[in-house]
């Protein structure tokens, strides 16, 4: 890796750039200094075709002067902008400093249509027509790429629609969420199980806890291990939204259903992570895509 942030490859990208104009205007230069021996009737003597003679005319000067420019553009070009290396250019110009002025201007044109809904509360953004178009295509844009368009999510994507929330599901949890974003972090327990067979018994007990179907006989043994996951989930299995530990009683299965599922996820551990949108999305935009992401269960429930 220490090839690929030392100072080797800007000087080495830097030099074939300069070499390589150098190269053009040498090769132009000598081209125009050249003289190819020729015969009395300015021919080089090379003959196709019988009849076809090869003559010594010099290049047009149109298009030795198009080099010529092309050169001096490069030069020009490479002075003014990265091109050069580590150079940053006379210009300072960089594709990250044009990408944030383009959406700070995006970002200035439509602040009028968010400002209309600014002063609301988010429930009552959810039920505006206008406000819920606007909160659909920033989640399609933001959101969709994990939990789907239809906001369902998938194994290991939490589902924004069945009203089960991980950290919280009242507006402000939800704006915490996608403003500062989550790490989830379940760790490998089987050292505070025991052995492989406690682990088993334990997947059992955890599938009673849901009545999901388990063996009776391996859930009761598996009981007194529960102990070990209590600290984050509760004694009763009801799982603690401030430290983002699931409930493991109302038979949703986020990372998977079934006895292999749980002994896997109690040897491994898991590790999860919501990536924080606060840089990406403005304050107005994050207030839009909240009372989107809040209506997509409260509101389908009202109904």
């Amino acid at each position: 890796m220490s090839d690929f942030t030392s100072n080797f490859w800007s000087v080495y990208v830097a030099a074939i750039t300069v070499v390589s104009i150098l190269a053009c205007a040498l090769l132009l230069w000598f081209s125009g200094k050249a003289k190819a021996m020729t015969a009395n009737d300015n021919t080089t003597g090379h003959v196709w075709d019988g009849d076809l003679r090869e003559m010594n005319n010099p290049l047009p000067r149109w298009w030795v002067w198009l080099f010529v420019i092309t050169i001096v553009f490069a030069a020009a070009y490479l002075a003014m902008y990265p091109g050069l290396g580590n150079s940053t250019g006379k210009l300072g110009w960089t594709s990250i400093g044009q990408y944030q002025a383009e959406v700070e201007k995006g970002n200035r044109e439509v602040a009028p249509l968010y400002a209309k809904f600014a002063a609301m509360t988010p429930e009552e953004v959810s039920r505006d027509p206008q406000a819920q178009a606007i909160g659909e295509r920033l989640f399609m844009n933001n959101c969709s790429q994990c939990h789907g368009s239809d906001a369902r999510g998938s194994k290991g994507i939490p589902n924004l629609t069945d009203g089960d929330w991980i950290h919280g599901g009242t507006p402000d949890k939800i704006k915490e969420t996608i403003t500062k974003g989550r790490i989830g972090n379940m760790p490998p327990m089987a050292a505070a199980v025991g052995s492989s067979d406690d682990v088993k018994n334990l997947a059992n007990y955890v599938l009673s806890l849901s009545n999901s179907p388990h063996d009776s006989v391996r859930a009761a043994l598996g009981k007194p291990k529960f102990a070990a996951c209590a600290a984050c989930h509760g004694m009763d299995g009801k799982g603690n939204q401030a430290l983002g530990a699931l409930n493991l009683t109302d038979d949703i299965w986020l990372h998977g259903y079934g006895e292999n599922a749980i002994m896997a996820m109690v040897n491994n551990g898991k590790i999860n992570q919501m990536p924080a949108q606060e840089e990406k999305l403005t304050e107005s935009q994050i207030h839009l895509l909240t009372a989107y992401v809040w209506g997509l269960s409260n509101n389908a429930q009202a109904k």
